[in-house]
Formats: structure tokens, sequence, C-alpha cells
């Protein structure tokens, strides 16, 4: 079973063995979880509140603050079966790392390294065989196809980019 990584535990909550969690995806989420590994030990959870965006979970076996310090740091994951389905056409980052990317002509530019996510829109990072990174914008004018099966993502280049 593959596990994923969805978070870090950051600190002990009040007496009772809460966690405040620092989440890498939708806060929300959790209310749909039924167990957590941190680090590689399952825990179930038993309540999810929020403060602000910040998630708290309680879990069980830990019951008291100092059991909840104790997990302060500590890194959680899921099971990937507690994955979403996700509607056609859209697809995990993590299952496109990795893939070719090619012209619309064939050529090969490169591999899929990352899908940067802190700009107005996506930004495909293709590492080259130069060594040399491009940044491809993903969008629907650039990103022409995607084929999971054959591993291989079909692109159209912004005039220029390849000169920069």
């Amino acid at each position: 079973m593959e596990k994923i990584h969805v978070g870090k535990i950051v600190n002990a909550v009040a007496l009772k063995g809460e966690v405040k969690v620092y989440t890498y995806s939708n806060p929300e989420r959790y209310e749909e979880i039924k167990e957590i590994y941190v680090e590689n030990k399952p825990y179930k959870i038993e309540k999810v509140r929020f403060q602000g965006n910040t998630v708290i979970l309680k879990l069980s076996g830990i019951d008291d603050r100092n059991a909840a310090e104790s997990c302060k740091g500590k890194e959680i994951y899921i099971a990937e079966s507690e994955l979403p389905a996700l509607p056609e056409d859209t697809y995990y980052i993590r299952d496109l790392i990795g893939m070719d990317v090619v012209t619309e002509d064939g050529e090969k530019l490169g591999t899929l390294m990352d899908i940067l996510q802190n700009t107005a829109q996506d930004v495909y990072e293709v590492r080259r065989e130069s060594g040399k990174d491009i940044l491809i914008p993903g969008v629907a004018e650039f990103i022409l196809d995607i084929e999971v099966k054959e591993r291989k993502i079909t692109v159209k280049l912004p005039d220029g980019l390849l000169d920069l």
C-alpha cells in the first residue's frame, strides 16, 4: 500500500490529546478521512475541527497533552485508497511527474519534473536532456494532450520559449 504525504503535526492543542496539523491538501478532506498515519503508525481519526485554515485532529490512542506533544514535527500520511476519485481529464500531480513531454510534432522536449501551483495558472516544469529546465503555462492553449497510459504529455510551445 502506498502512502500519500498530506501534512505535518505542528503542535499539541489543549489537554485532551488533540494535534494541530499543517495540511498540504484541502482542510475539509480530513472530515472524510477515517485513518491517518503518523510516520508509519496508523491512527483512527476520532474528531476533526478547524481554527481558520488549520486542522485540529483528535486521534485514537493520543489522549493527553504529553502524547500529543510527542507527535510534534511528525509527518502525516493517508493510504492511497483514501484519495478521492477525480473527474475525467483531471489528474493528481504525482501521477504526471516523470512523464515524457513532447511537441505536437513528436519531438521529445524532456521530462515533467513538477507542476508549480503558486502562480495565476499551473506551470509545468520540464527538465531538458541538457539539464536546463523550461516552464510551460498549464493552460489548454499549450498543454494539448495528456496520455496517462503512454506516460506522455503533448504540448505546443509558446513562441520563443526555447530561446530563453
